[in-house]
């Protein structure tokens, strides 16, 4: 067994995460673009479907060469969005809801228009020229070295007026931002308090293992694994580049910063197997609060395989750790379109009954799939400078209503909608009783009414060989209530053997009309469901 039930919980340990795509939410002035006005427009939707806080990714002034992800003023809202007002309004309202609001901070690089940068590349001899990292050719007159760039190409781009390379973990519009010096680690911390002084509840940290790179700038190994059809990134193993042990100094700072307030979040976004990512809890858990934990997404989608990760994960957990689940973001292709629509009622309940604080995508909770976007409105630079990789079907706009763009503007979207947008809407889904957007809020609610599912501790169940390949079978227990979850991966019914003596009563089904039924000693699972049992006295 596994957890710490019993233990007084903080808000961010309890409740639930609601990422918002702001570009793809809500717009409200026409342009086809989502903005601020938009999410605060909506916040009453994120109070009744029952989560907690709401993570905004950036919004700040950009040039948009990677949507916002190229920060060209860390202080300010990009007129694009709104403005500082409105943000200081989405705050104020947000906080009237019980609603707390995460931002995305960007602290591994800028926009190239950043005057930071202006000021780094205007001469050798520039104050801020150390504030980026800058290299000489190699003796051969080629790259400083074979790092690459996570969207394709070289990592590595001359600046003809100075005669040096800079570096880009990215785009070249996204130079890195030098972590070793120190002027720089109190510009980004003094970038935190303005934020906070706003009254924001915490952050999400972009690529928080890249921020210190090797002192060296040793070539990275080749990557014997690597198979033609990856990203040209996995062509070597990123140990130099990235995932350095001087970055777990830098985290430690920013917590400390956010300490001062209070109770806010540091959340790191962390692309790295368990075993590193667990480090970045940092010792004695002075780093992230929250390493994002990315294994559901790249694990195979079969009952024994998700079982063995949950071991893994909650095995490694230092002590005191606590555990989070993500099933897509703004990177990742919808778990709808990696998994099928009749398994993502099945995530949507692992995701909501493991033990550990969840992060929801938008538009998951409607069951939004992969949305085609033809060539010709293509937007993700990494997919047109590497096709196959890019992330635009992960972004499309919210569908709110049977209407023109379904709701989500009065002008031409910025991408497409689903096909499916005049009945696949929170209008039409929320009150049918059998919509996935209905299983999405009864699961949240259970989470609040039973704190077994929110703070419990986690065991799982060994089940016979015959069903453990397409059953997931654990167990929730707090302050004297166990609850037992129960998941068929499969296309098959599947009959379980309840100990004897025990009686259960289905408290949630994802499939509609089942809530209610009583078991004793055996259960039947239809394919594709999950149930809910809470024990019975008998």
């Amino acid at each position: 067994m596994s957890g710490t039930s019993g233990f007084e919980t903080i808000w961010w340990q309890s409740g639930t995460v609601y990422q918002v795509y702001p570009r793809s939410f809500q717009d409200t002035d026409g342009d086809g673009v989502g903005d601020l006005p938009g999410i605060t427009a909506r916040l009453d939707y994120l109070a009744w479907l029952g989560v907690d806080a709401v993570w905004i990714s950036p919004f700040y002034r950009s040039p948009m060469a990677d949507f916002g992800y190229d920060v060209a003023d860390y202080c300010d809202v990009d007129p694009l969005f709104g403005t500082l007002a409105d943000f200081d309004a989405l705050i104020a309202e947000a906080h009237r809801r019980k609603l707390k609001v995460i931002l995305d901070f960007v602290p591994n690089h800028s926009s190239i228009e950043h005057p930071w940068f202006a000021e780094s590349r205007a001469s050798r001899e520039s104050p801020k020229r150390d504030w980026y990292i800058w290299r000489d050719a190699a003796p051969d007159g080629g790259l400083p070295n074979n790092w690459l760039s996570n969207f394709g190409g070289p990592a590595w781009t001359r600046d003809e007026a100075t005669g040096q390379y800079y570096y880009h973990a990215f785009l070249p519009e996204q130079p890195d931002l030098n972590w070793r010096n120190p002027d720089v680690r109190a510009a980004m911390h003094d970038v935190l308090r303005f934020w906070l002084e706003r009254g924001v509840d915490g952050f999400r940290v972009d690529v928080i293992w890249h921020l210190i790179k090797d002192e060296g700038f040793r070539d990275n190994p080749e990557n014997a694994d690597f198979e033609a059809h990856q990203a040209g990134i996995n062509r070597f193993q990123q140990v130099y580049s990235c995932d350095r042990p001087e970055v777990l100094d830098v985290i430690a700072g920013m917590r400390a910063v956010l300490r001062a307030y209070g109770e806010r979040v540091l959340i790191g976004e962390i692309y790295l197997p368990i075993e590193r990512l667990v480090a970045y809890y940092g010792p004695g858990l002075t780093g992230a609060d929250l390493p994002f934990n990315f294994q559901l997404i790249q694990t195979p989608w079969r009952a024994d395989a998700v079982a063995a990760l949950v071991e893994e994960y909650e095995a490694a957990l230092p002590q005191g750790g606590w555990p989070n689940w993500v099933l897509g973001n703004h990177d990742q292709p919808r778990i709808a379109a990696r998994i099928g629509e009749a398994q993502a009622r099945i995530a949507a309940m692992l995701l909501l009954t493991l033990r550990g604080t969840p992060t929801l995508y938008y538009g998951d909770e409607i069951g939004l799939g992969r949305v085609p976007v033809p060539p010709e409105r293509a937007q993700d630079p990494w997919g047109r400078n590497e096709p196959g990789h890019g992330r635009d079907p992960a972004r499309t706009p919210m569908q709110w209503e049977d209407a023109p763009h379904a709701g989500f503007s009065t002008g031409t979207p910025w991408l497409p909608q689903s096909a499916d947008a005049a009945r696949r809407n929170v209008d039409e889904m929320r009150d049918d009783s059998r919509s996935i957007l209905t299983l999405y809020r009864r699961l949240l609610a259970l989470r609040r009414d039973h704190p077994a599912l929110s703070v419990g501790d986690y065991r799982g169940m060994q089940l016979p060989p015959d069903l453990a390949g397409d059953v997931l079978a654990f167990e929730r227990i707090a302050e004297g209530e166990t609850l037992r979850i129960l998941l068929n991966f499969g296309s098959a019914e599947r009959n379980l053997a309840l100990e004897d003596g025990s009686a259960w009563t289905v408290l949630l089904s994802t499939h509609a009309g089942r809530s209610g039924e009583t078991a004793q000693r055996n259960i039947c699972l239809e394919p594709d469901e999950g149930f809910i049992l809470g024990a019975l006295s008998v």
